[in-house]
């Protein structure tokens, strides 16, 4: 007897629980399983991919079936192909468009109009760097046209205009009256005229040659009541320009982005903590001129902040760090590249909460100053709370924050490790490193003659312990050895999606075997892990079956049976990188071809063992792979990009 059908609500109540990969092979199901997974709530956060190319046209109908919210239109031009794609999604898709982005397409002001006026309920439009739409300089220059446009974007919540060469003070007006419920709005990239005045205070904002803070004010003002977001990343903008916009009378924001501003100053920050001081989002990565009087102003400023992004600012010390954790809504906390931060007043700041505040994610990338102490201290404190962790770089890290992060963070999530250098097998598999009988006793040493680097025995300092040591391989034996000092491994963190150990080169197979084994795990960086071999590969296949994302470049044991077991097993695969693996051959791409249909990525670049011939051959059998980077192979030097 058949069991009954489960009915379509249950399914897509099921489906509300899974990640976009996992929706994807469970909509292969059956026809009922395929149809709940089309449901429009559960395809808000996904994003189609279309080309201008014929070959999308069947694609975009069937889209438009779907009723599909997000899409992004790519490689436009003058070309009638692309025109028919315009037409195409004009018809089918845009009725139903609430994103809708064209980021570096060259559409021309006809496709422009032909296409956006059908989107009716557009809420996020992007067309940055479309120079070739702002050019000519008449858009929106028709009465016809504006009223069409209005008509189409009175929803509109989001525009993207950055890196737009071409944008100025008349298109920019014409654009922005037709979008009267705007909320953010991005001119990362522009050129502005922050400084000049081009119209000596007469009321004409209508320059065909440039965009000004004239015309920026005048829109601010008049969408002050719903505007919430501003990013001005990679402006000229300075101290002036930024106290004129945050006093704008009802203005409340909530985001600022001022990414590589290198003209902000600290009094420019002061006047942001004073006239916004709602803010929840702050990002001022790369505005090298800052100093700890910024990072202190912030942190009595901005009491709601939620996100805070310092990032290359290579003047912060651990002076500010104390108190910018006081703020207690903080949940992302960028300080990367900030090379003069040890950690330690982040440990005291941190110390001095109760409760501890609950810091999602935490970014130390190049923080070469971080020790083990530091880290310990963190792990401990910030415990459950934290979800991704990236100490990329952080050089002097050992074992000892390795076996922290495995002890107190169990609900990590992204954990980056990359050019950690000192970290071993030992610290993975959650064990003490057994004592080294290489270097001289204590005793031994007490009543040896002591000397200096460049000396004999003069008595300057100890010899380096284990001068001539070799990398120590960890064998079955040491392991059953080392159970009874059994501490969390790195197979503790089994909410893991995301791990990179690039360059960790004293990791062998005998932790990865053991400790790599994470279903849910989706993007996996071993490269530069040159003594990992296809005992690896094959254990990593079998126990990551939801692997998206692996590179493994630069590791030279690595042969066609680990990487041809790897492929077979992980048919989710989306982007590889296989890069100077000298022993991989064209075995590897004919099975990658038949097993992986959804990979978007592969980089083969100097692998000596592949053909041309080969690299080929996968572009044509895997329709999805858009981009190939295939340097150096067989004396060529081959990119693909679609």
């Amino acid at each position: 007897m058949e069991s009954p059908l489960m009915p379509v609500e249950v399914i897509r109540y099921i489906l509300r629980f899974l990640c976009t990969s996992d929706r994807k092979e469970a909509s292969l199901v059956n026809r009922t399983w395929y149809a709940a997974s089309l449901d429009r709530n559960l395809q808000k956060n996904v994003s189609y991919n279309i080309q201008g190319c014929s070959a999308s046209l069947a694609a975009i109908e069937g889209l438009g079936k779907r009723r599909c919210p997000c899409v992004a239109i790519r490689n436009l031009d003058e070309s009638a192909v692309s025109k028919r794609v315009v037409q195409s999604a004009a018809l089918h898709l845009a009725p139903h468009l609430g994103n809708l982005c064209l980021h570096s397409s060259n559409i021309s002001e006809a496709a422009f109009m032909t296409l956006i006026p059908c989107c009716l309920n557009l809420a996020r439009l992007d067309i940055s760097s479309c120079n070739s739409l702002f050019m000519p300089g008449t858009l929106l220059s028709k009465e016809e046209s504006r009223l069409r446009t209005v008509a189409a974007l009175v929803g509109l919540q989001h525009l993207n205009l950055s890196n737009l060469r071409f944008l100025s003070d008349l298109t920019f007006t014409r654009l922005t009256d037709c979008t009267p419920s705007l909320m953010s709005i991005s001119l990362s990239g522009c050129h502005i005229a922050f400084r000049f005045d081009p119209y000596q205070g007469t009321n004409a904002c209508n320059s065909t040659a440039m965009l000004s803070l004239i015309s920026i004010l005048r829109f601010i003002r008049r969408q002050a009541h719903t505007l919430r977001a501003l990013n001005f990343s990679r402006t000229g903008i300075g101290c002036d320009a930024v106290r004129t916009l945050v006093q704008v009378e009802g203005l409340c924001l909530e985001e600022l982005v001022l990414q590589n501003c290198k003209d902000l100053s600290d009094e420019a920050v002061s006047a942001v903590c004073r006239w916004q001081p709602g803010l929840t989002t702050l990002d001022l990565t790369g505005c090298t001129e800052l100093t700890d009087k910024s990072a202190i102003t912030i942190a009595s400023g901005l009491l709601n902040l939620r996100h805070l992004y310092l990032g290359k600012i290579r003047r912060l010390t651990d002076v500010a760090l104390k108190d910018l954790l006081s703020i207690p809504s903080l949940q992302t906390f960028d300080v990367s590249e900030c090379y003069q931060i040890t950690g330690s007043e982040l440990v005291k700041g941190l110390s001095s909460q109760q409760p501890v505040t609950g810091i999602v994610t935490l970014n130390l990338n190049c923080c070469g100053a971080m020790r083990d102490a530091s880290v310990f201290s963190l792990a401990k404190l910030l415990g459950s709370s934290l979800w991704e962790l990236d100490l990329t770089s952080c050089v002097y890290i050992t074992d000892i924050s390795v076996r922290a992060i495995t002890s107190y963070l169990r609900n990590l999530k992204v954990l980056r490790l990359g050019w950690c250098k000192e970290i071993t097998d030992w610290g993975l598999l959650g064990k003490d490193q057994p004592t080294s009988n290489c270097g001289p006793d204590k005793e031994q040493r007490a009543t040896e003659p002591m000397f200096s680097w460049n000396f004999g025995n003069v008595g300057f300092c100890t010899p380096p312990k284990c001068i001539n040591e070799e990398s120590q391989i960890i064998t079955q034996p040491d392991i059953e050895i080392s159970k009874e000092k059994d501490g969390a491994s790195l197979g503790a963190l089994m909410r893991l999606k995301e791990l990179k150990l690039t360059a960790c080169t004293k990791l062998t197979d005998a932790s990865i075997t053991k400790e790599i084994r994470f279903e849910e795990l989706q993007a996996l960086s071993l490269s530069l892990v040159n003594q990992i071999t296809d005992e690896s590969m094959v254990s990593i296949a079998l126990h990551c079956p939801s692997l998206e994302r692996l590179s493994v470049s630069h590791c030279s044991h690595l042969t066609d049976k680990g990487m041809m077991e790897v492929v077979r097993h992980t048919k989710r695969l989306t982007h590889l990188d296989i890069s100077c693996c000298d022993k991989i051959t064209d075995r590897t791409l004919d099975v990658l071809a038949v097993e992986c249909k959804w990979l978007k990525s592969l980089d083969v670049s100097m692998c000596s063992g592949l053909t041309i011939a080969s690299i080929e051959r996968i572009q044509t059998l895997i329709p999805t792979l858009t981009s190939i980077q295939a340097r150096f192979i067989a004396g060529t030097d081959l990119s693909y990009s679609l």
